[in-house]
């Protein structure tokens, strides 16, 4: 696949470059040895742009360079090449952090805490005031929701609920550009879906997102443009729905129709030198299957579906 840089703007967002929020130019990380010999060339001349308002996926298997390159968007490694800029500065500029919520692949938070006292101490860290600190705590737990555990300590969390609250305290300062590395780690399938449902209402607040993940899902469902990095190589970048098109192909959908006009429209088909590839019953995902499944139960319990 090649790379293909000249993408219109997503939904929200504009190639004015005033509304940039990150760019990186011929950005190359190479870690080395003790003796200073390279070890891995982690990430290559990558120039990419994350627009204001925009979810922004990077996708690859483990060990493609993604949490390299977030590491050096935050200003947290130094590039070997190139340089990336956040907010129009340059990204060892600490200072553009206050403008930044993180959420890393592994949530460090201090485990002898309850909810309400983890982020009341990570709005100390920005200076917040004790009425501020109180009002958005009592925000994030009831978007997150933990109500029903903002007072037990996060040693007692399973690993989904750590991510709800590692997502809250990434939200604390009200960050105008948030950095995801793998949120759904740990959720069940209906946490992942309210996990990607508040993604994109925090997209409709006007926060820009940049998501970082392997989970193709997750990445099709909520992003409006991918960059798909592979051994630290920019492989493909543009909008997903883009990306996802098989040219070659026309899908028509309709209902109603009898056999007699199904007929006919495979006749057409033949006519004019096509060739039918199906003509089906479309399918669901088992995602909204299971989902489906799970709401009905909960409006009717005991009911049961027929088996096949």
């Amino acid at each position: 696949m090649s790379t293909s840089t000249a993408t219109p703007p997503a939904t929200g967002a504009s190639t004015d470059p005033t509304n940039v929020i990150v760019e990186t130019r011929n950005l190359g990380k190479i870690y080395r040895d003790f003796w200073g010999r390279k070890k891995v060339h982690a990430l290559k001349s990558l120039d990419i742009e994350v627009r204001r308002g925009e979810i922004f996926g990077l996708l690859g298997p483990n060990g493609s360079g993604k949490s390299t390159t977030i590491k050096l968007m935050l200003g947290l490694l130094f590039p070997t090449s190139g340089r990336a800029f956040v907010f129009g500065k340059d990204a060892t500029d600490v200072s553009k952090n206050e403008r930044i919520g993180y959420l890393p692949e592994e949530s460090y938070l201090y485990k002898f805490l309850n909810a309400e006292e983890t982020l009341d101490f990570y709005g100390r860290l920005f200076d917040m005031p004790a009425e501020v600190r109180r009002e958005r705590t009592e925000q994030l737990i009831q978007m997150v929701g933990l109500q029903r555990a903002r007072r037990r300590q996060l040693k007692e969390y399973s690993k989904g609920m750590t991510r709800r609250i590692g997502l809250a305290q990434a939200l604390i300062n009200e960050p105008e550009f948030l950095v995801l590395d793998e949120p759904t780690t740990g959720l069940d399938p209906i946490g992942t879906r309210e996990m990607k449902d508040l993604i994109l209402r925090l997209r409709e607040q006007g926060k820009t997102i940049l998501m970082c993940s392997h989970q193709l899902a997750d990445v099709q469902d909520v992003c409006d443009r991918v960059a798909i990095l592979h051994q630290g190589d920019l492989k493909e970048l543009g909008r997903v729905q883009d990306l996802l098109k098989v040219q070659d192909v026309t899908e028509i959908h309709a209902r109603g129709l009898d056999e007699k006009t199904k007929q006919e429209i495979k006749d057409l088909i033949a006519r004019s030198n096509g060739e039918l590839l199906q003509m089906d019953n479309p399918t669901t995902t088992m995602e909204e299957l299971f989902l489906d499944i799970v709401r009905e139960s909960e409006q009717r319990p005991g009911r049961r579906g027929g088996a096949s």
